[in-house]
């Protein structure tokens, strides 16, 4: 091969891993959580808007999506490659105008539905409240951070005014992130299967060092390997 064509090959390949995003921080294969676009008035996908418009569904949507991508900013932090605050600092900066209205629309549903603008104004900052609780999760951690970063790339590449079609787009998605699902391509995590320790009392063991039976049993240790061990190492 000449120079020339092994530096075009070699141009092609850096290019093509350069484009992939990172996908394995956390899991050999990660589960597909995609799921169907969303209007903003479907059960579990966020605080619930009695009587809401088109538009004020939309700005509920985009509002949760800030939100989630705010919590993640803090909370995904431990993962650095993720660049979760990055990616909220961004969308706070590329898309503020699509944000301020949305808020400005939640502001007037909310005074609209209460007798009072101070119920309203109460209203509203329940209503953020519980946003941002429904998006704090310890269990699916790893999912949720992962989900919210590919989510927040896609947000800062979006056309500003385009905020509302990407949360309408990825909203269920995030939601489906909040379950634990872990490991896809294997049913426990690697070397999990060997915190196991032996019995270290004094009355187990003889002078010499040796296993008592008689007084303890048999011996339990080391821990057999699990059948998907063998299977894995056989393949």
């Amino acid at each position: 091969m000449s120079v020339l064509r092994f530096a075009c090959a070699l141009s092609v390949a850096v290019a093509g891993f350069a484009v992939t995003p990172a996908s394995a921080q956390f899991f050999l294969q990660s589960r597909i959580l995609k799921g169907e676009p969303v209007n903003g008035d479907e059960p579990g996908i966020g605080q619930p808007l009695p009587g809401a418009s088109a538009a004020e569904l939309r700005a509920g949507l985009v509002w949760n999506m800030r939100a989630a991508l705010n919590v993640a900013a803090l909370q995904c932090q431990f993962e650095p490659t993720l660049l979760t605050v990055d990616n909220y600092n961004a969308m706070l900066r590329d898309h503020k105008d699509e944000l301020k209205t949305s808020f400005d629309t939640l502001t007037k549903y909310f005074t609209r539905i209460n007798k009072t603008p101070k119920a309203g104004q109460t209203a509203l900052d329940q209503f953020g409240t519980r946003v941002y609780s429904s998006y704090a999760t310890v269990a699916a951690q790893y999912g949720f951070c992962q989900t919210a970063s590919a989510i927040g790339r896609d947000v800062i590449f979006a056309p500003r005014g385009e905020f509302g079609q990407v949360a309408q787009a990825r909203t269920r998605e995030l939601r489906n992130s909040l379950v634990p699902f872990g490991e896809q391509r294997f049913s426990y995590y690697l070397g999990q299967d060997r915190s196991t320790m032996p019995r270290l009392e004094a009355a187990c063991w003889n002078k010499k060092a040796q296993w008592v039976t008689k007084k303890c049993g048999v011996q339990a240790w080391p821990p057999a390997a699990p059948a998907n061990t063998a299977a894995l190492a056989a393949n």
